[in-house]
């Protein structure tokens, strides 16, 4: 027992640790790039944040441990909204890009709708997969449409951009070593510590292994809102929802087909969708996230756990 609890917590460093090289490498190149920073948020640092959360529950899944994988992502989107933006608003109140508002936020929500109404007959298939795949690339396109600056850019001498480029490409690699390295010591001590305590393996999903995935989007997401870098911070959380429900699930699901816990429809489906409309109406008033949302949000989350928790999960 002691051994797995060493491995998740090491686990838990190389996620954080990858992560944190991956982001850096991929935003510092698409920034290299000129690109927009929301665009950034949503799509770069959102697939790179995301990353432990599709490794992690396609291990999980291949390992037939299908409820890691489900409550993996229904506790990291939770996650997401609640403790990462949440404590992100509590150090600063985040701004809101009023575009990401009328395009990006409603898709994330119509996304959460669309992944719970595809586990109502209680599995993931083949076809569901290529349906959120297939949004995936929709969202992709609506971002790359709209990715480049509109104002003028200072020229850079080709050599460097290159030698950038390079810099940053290698730090993105070694991150995702870092990764996939975290994710299976990640996914082997939960399913033992679960199995041993006798918590079921859907609850270890929604609370330890998603927090776990989710120190990613926490850590890049607070430190971009201290330095007021807000779409970076809110647009790394409605990127990494949408890539958590379309690429990770939509890969799972046709590669993997899985069984869904129909438990799962009482509670944790709700709660998912209920937030991510909380957080569309929050946004709505004044385009801001207050302190004062930010502290319904982390106690929200907290609910979340504890009544998952009280439900059997």
């Amino acid at each position: 027992m002691l051994l797995n609890l060493f491995f998740l917590s090491l686990g838990i460093v190389l996620l954080y640790l990858g992560s944190e090289w991956m982001v850096r490498g991929a935003a510092n190149l698409a920034l290299s790039l000129d690109v927009r920073p929301i665009i950034v948020g949503l799509t770069v640092v959102a697939f790179a944040t995301s990353a432990p959360e599709l490794l992690v529950s396609l291990i999980a899944a291949f390992k037939g441990s299908s409820g890691v994988s489900l409550g993996n992502i229904l506790g990291s989107n939770v996650a997401n909204i609640g403790l990462v933006l949440g404590t992100s608003a509590l150090v600063r109140p985040l701004k809101v890009d009023r575009k990401m508002m009328r395009r990006e936020m409603p898709f994330m929500i119509g996304a959460s709708g669309v992944f719970w109404l595809i586990c109502v007959d209680g599995r993931v298939g083949r076809a569901d997969g290529i349906i959120l795949l297939a949004g995936l690339g929709f969202f992709l396109t609506l971002g790359i449409v709209t990715a480049r600056r509109t104002d003028a850019t200072g020229m850079v001498s080709g050599q460097s951009k290159e030698k950038d480029h390079l810099r940053h490409s290698f730090l993105v690699l070694v991150g995702m070593g870092g990764l996939i390295l975290g994710a299976n010591l990640i996914v082997n001590s939960a399913i033992f510590i679960a199995r041993s305590v006798g918590l079921s393996e859907i609850f270890i999903g929604l609370s330890i292994v998603a927090v776990g995935t989710s120190l990613p989007e926490l850590a890049t997401s607070v430190v971009a809102g201290a330095r007021g870098e807000h779409d970076i911070s809110i647009g790394n959380v409605v990127g990494s929802n949408v890539f958590n429900i379309c690429l990770v699930i939509g890969t799972v699901g046709l590669f993997n087909p899985m069984s869904v816990d129909m438990g799962l429809m009482r509670f944790e489906f709700p709660a998912m969708l209920f937030l991510s409309v909380l957080l569309f109406v929050f946004c709505s008033s004044g385009f801001i996230i207050k302190r004062i949302e930010g502290l319904l949000f982390v106690l929200g989350y907290f609910l979340f756990v504890s009544l998952s928790y009280w439900l059997g999960h």
